[in-house]
């Protein structure tokens, strides 16, 4: 009997698709988070699924994904029943023979394709034995490009169910510093905005995304299938230095940005080539229209334009280029209005005209663009792709870019792509939407302001490059060269760039620039530019050439373990189950859907590209279950894959950068063990409820502090309104805090300071309603709902009420109704305390406490003798200091203003401190 599919998808930086909505009840995506590091523009991204099949019977778990089409999968895996299975990256045609020959065997195969605008997909299954679990787990990397004076990292979710545990966390790290970061996309509006938090301190920043179950439900774009949209984080980094920004690893690799910002802008002669020919009637005719009408009114008075419209023949609005005067382009916008689709497709008369109005018009100081719009082949004329490219190729010599833009999924994109690549330029597809009038005004803005020419990257000393000439450089863009340093000599490594700017040759030369990061992080950077450039540089050549470019595409590809179009990913699975291969698609591909037990393997895409699996099936008798581990009750347990985590971070208590003197901790349990075995997954059985606890609100009271001892004091960080530096205030004392209370919600969350100087939290309490409790130490969570009492033992989350507690790696993430709160696990030297982070805040005011404080808004008044601050309304005396924000994992230290307790919180301290928990 045929088995059911079961279809999870994943998000956060890809996007998913899902072809069946799954029955509830068969499984639950009970962990889902996404972790994205990037380092120098270089973005890694892990995404960490956990399922469970709830059923009797086994069920086949689909993982289908979307990533960005510029990303290279390095790595993939599964761990089902404590065993990893590991993907492995082999060259196409060893990948293709596996899957071949399991198909001859008689195994059935099959294909999905599917792909948006600016992703690829992934898919691969597993069968999961009853009541067992399967974690899926992907890594892809990714060079950030910088278009229009930012980078973008994007993230689309698309869950197809409500996740408990979800959670994006995005980490940011440029030695350059950071200069701004925000936070866009559909999902980062109305309520969902609650659950954004966002901290940007110099060269850090970090993203947060942590809606709860039921804002998964209630967005613009939600459903009771969960949310379906884009999150984008939007940043930039500073520019100080006008050479750019290089870095370099102890093995000798380096990497080197370039984005001068401080340049004169380059008056530029461009000249539009529009098909109009009969496939591009209708919507795509009208929206060229539109696009052209706002480029004309953009371009700037010094600049000189043509326009050319082709169909079987050319026709120029003037014959040669013109000034951009408002009487020229209101001729020009008349021009426009009337473009109609009519004839055939004549590419290579129409982009020859387009040279020769560019060649017979030399102007000094100037940039010459050519751009041509096409939707479909070459029909009429010369027709043969070669000739095209060739005669192109000859008549631009080199003198300036060639664009070309693609209009549709008809149009033959790889002919246009190399015909660009031949010509210093590059394709874009222009999707046939809603909105291609603006897609194709986007790629303008992206070229309308050239600020230099003939750039070339010099490095003496250096070695194996990638490119180092380009045509033009554009303001809000940036030009990235990595290679090695010769013998790894700094001393004789002398990085120069060589360009014209508008009236003059530039040379842009400093020493003493470079700084060691990463091994790995470069020379991975290193490895990513140049398969891309050599993959690139192989559409160009032919014959022996060709080949030579390929061999050595693929041997970094294989070192790597990159996923390129010369490389597939083996997904190795269970014995008896299938095997998948995943091909990385190019672009324009064929779309090809075969059905399930077909006995074909398609490689192919949609028009975007995708990536293809050819999935040979057979089915299995799932593995038998582990033993059942033991261990106390009560214990914290990781049994989740150790890996590096990124900071998690929210309101922004923290504490002094310094040793801190310790003091006996009375009453603290037993630490745990933090580098135990575990199995990455265990069956958790909840235990019954055991005799009731003491009721919190009767706990003792704090034991007092040794005889001698100094005043303890402890360090919170208030963030500012329109200020890069935040408050800090300090605590004195082992005080019970209310840090967070919402009578509507009859929620209250109380927290007692340790006994340790600069320490954290000891004990959190969460109370909602009269009878529900969460209680929260360093070696324990204990959920009471009544006289219920269960303590938290494992990673799947426990649900009481309205609550929801889940238990990862250090934290404890606590979720009722529009709330969410993480409490943070942290040691230093040898102590472990707690510190809570309110993830989402509520959508209401009606909250108070420490965790509910809102950013302080002050003015600074003097700096000399000595500081003042203007805090609503009242002046204080302040002192700069420093804190280490705990609120993050990685304890980053932070500037701060030091003010007293009362003049950040603008009331009494007093009213912050409870009696009892």
């Amino acid at each position: 009997m045929e088995r059911a599919v079961v279809y999870v998808t994943l998000f956060g930086l890809l996007l998913a698709l899902v072809t069946t909505l799954p029955i509830k009840e068969d499984w639950d995506i009970y962990s889902f988070h996404i972790n994205s590091t990037v380092t120098s523009r270089y973005a890694t991204t892990v995404i960490t699924s956990r399922v469970a099949n709830r059923m009797d019977e086994s069920k086949e778990i689909e993982f289908h994904v979307r990533i960005p089409k510029n990303a290279f999968i390095s790595k993939f895996r599964m761990f089902i029943d404590g065993q990893l299975y590991d993907g492995a990256v082999k060259a196409k045609e060893q990948a293709q023979q596996e899957y071949t020959d399991a198909v001859s065997r008689g195994q059935s195969a099959g294909i999905v394709s599917s792909v948006g605008r600016t992703l690829e997909e992934f898919k691969t299954s597993v069968t999961v034995a009853p009541h067992k679990k399967v974690t899926f787990e992907l890594t892809y990397e990714e060079l950030l490009k910088r278009r229009i004076g930012k980078y973008e990292l994007q993230i689309h979710a698309r869950p197809m169910q409500p996740v408990k545990d979800f959670k994006v966390d995005v980490y940011i790290h440029e030695k350059a510093g950071i200069s701004f970061i925000n936070v866009q996309g559909g999902l980062s509006t109305k309520d969902l905005a609650n659950a954004i938090t966002k901290t940007h301190a110099d060269k850090q920043a970090w993203v947060y995304f942590y809606p709860t179950e039921d804002q998964q439900k209630t967005c613009d774009s939600c459903g009771e299938q969960g949310m379906n949209g884009d999150l984008v984080v939007v940043y930039d980094v500073n520019r100080n230095a006008s050479i750019g920004d290089i870095k370099k690893s102890s093995d000798g690799y380096f990497v080197h940005h370039f984005a001068p910002s401080n340049l004169t802008r380059i008056s530029k002669n461009v000249v539009f080539i529009i098909d109009q020919s009969g496939s591009m009637s209708g919507r795509k005719i009208q929206q060229t229209r539109i696009a052209l009408l706002h480029i004309l009114s953009d371009l700037a008075e010094d600049d000189y334009f043509g326009l050319i419209t082709f169909d079987g023949e050319i026709f120029h609005w003037k014959r040669e280029l013109v000034q951009a005067s408002k009487e020229n382009l209101d001729g020009a916008k008349e021009f426009v209005q009337r473009i109609n689709d009519r004839g055939a497709t004549d590419i290579n008369l129409a982009v020859l005209e387009g040279a020769r109005m560019l060649n017979a018009h030399p102007r000094e100081g100037s940039a010459s663009i050519l751009i041509l719009l096409t939707d479909g082949d070459p029909t009429s004329g010369v027709t043969n792709l070669g000739r095209i490219k060739s005669n192109v190729k000859e008549a631009i010599a080199g003198k300036f870019p060639l664009y070309c833009l693609g209009f549709g999924y008809d149009v033959n994109f790889e002919f246009l792509k190399t015909m660009s690549l031949q010509n210093d330029g590059v394709a874009r597809r222009i999707y046939d939407d809603s909105d291609a009038d603006l897609q194709l005004r986007g790629f303008y803005v992206e070229v309308a302001t050239p600020l230099l020419t003939d750039v070339t990257m010099i490095y003496l000393g250096g070695t194996n490059l990638t490119q180092t000439n380009f045509s033009q450089y554009y303001d809000g863009s940036e030009i990235v060269v990595a290679g090695q340093i010769t013998d790894n000599n700094v001393e004789t490594f002398i990085p120069q760039v060589v360009a014209l700017s508008r009236n003059s040759k530039v040379t842009f030369s400093e020493t003493n620039i470079t700084e060691i990061v990463s091994d790995d992080l470069i020379q991975r950077v290193w490895a990513y530019l140049t398969v891309k450039q050599l993959l690139e540089k192989e559409l160009q050549l032919s014959g022996p050439e060709k080949d030579k470019v390929k061999e050595e595409a693929l041997e970094l590809s294989l070192k790597y373990s990159f996923v390129t179009p010369l490389t597939s990913m083996v997904v190795t699975k269970p014995p008896g189950e299938s095997t998948d291969v995943l091909h990385k698609p190019k672009e324009g591909g064929t779309h090809t859907n075969p059905q399930r037990g077909s006995g074909l393997g398609l490689a192919g895409g949609s028009a975007g590209g995708s990536h293809s699996f050819l999935t040979t099936s057979a089915i299995i008798q799932p593995p038998p279950p582990p033993p059942r581990s033991s261990g106390r009750a009560g214990r914290l347990r990781n049994y989740s894959r150790r890996r590096k985590i990124y900071p998690d971070y929210g309101m922004l208590p923290a504490l002094k950068d310094h040793r801190r003197k310790i003091y006996p901790d009375y009453g603290m349990l037993p630490a745990l063990k933090e580098d135990a075995p575990l199995p990455p997954m265990p069956s958790v059985a909840v235990p019954p409820a055991v005799a009731l606890m003491p009721s919190v609100a009767e706990a003792p009271p704090p034991p007092p502090m040794p005889s001698g001892a100094a005043p303890l004091s402890h360090r919170f960080l208030l963030k500012a309104e329109n200020q890069s530096i935040p408050l800090c205030f300090d605590i004195t004392g082992n005080e019970r805090l209310k840090l967070l209370h919402s009578p509507s919600r009859e929620l209250s969350v109380n927290g007692e300071l340790d006994s340790v100087a600069d320490g954290g939290f000891t004990k959190i309490v969460i109370r909602v309603k009269a009878d529900l409790y969460i209680d929260i130490d360093v070696n324990n969570i204990i959920v009471r709902d009544g006289q219920t009492l269960t303590p938290h033992t494992g990673e799947e989350h426990i649900t009481a009420g309205s609550v929801t507690v889940i238990k990862r790696n250090k934290e404890v993430d606590v979720a009722t109704g529009d709330i969410r709160i993480v409490i943070l696990l942290h040691e230093r030297h040898g102590e472990k305390f707690l510190w809570p982070v309110l993830r989402q805040h509520p959508s209401d005011n009606n909250i108070e406490g420490i965790l509910a404080l809102k950013p302080a808004v002050y003015e600074e008044l003097q700096q000399t003798p000595s500081s003042r601050l203007k805090i609503n309304e009242q002046e204080v005396d302040v002192d700069r200091s420093g804190a280490v924000d705990y609120s993050i994992v990685s304890r980053p230290t932070l500037g701060c203003w030091l003010v007293s307790a009362d003049a950040a919180l603008q009331r009494p301290l007093d009213d912050f401190i409870v009696a009892q928990l």
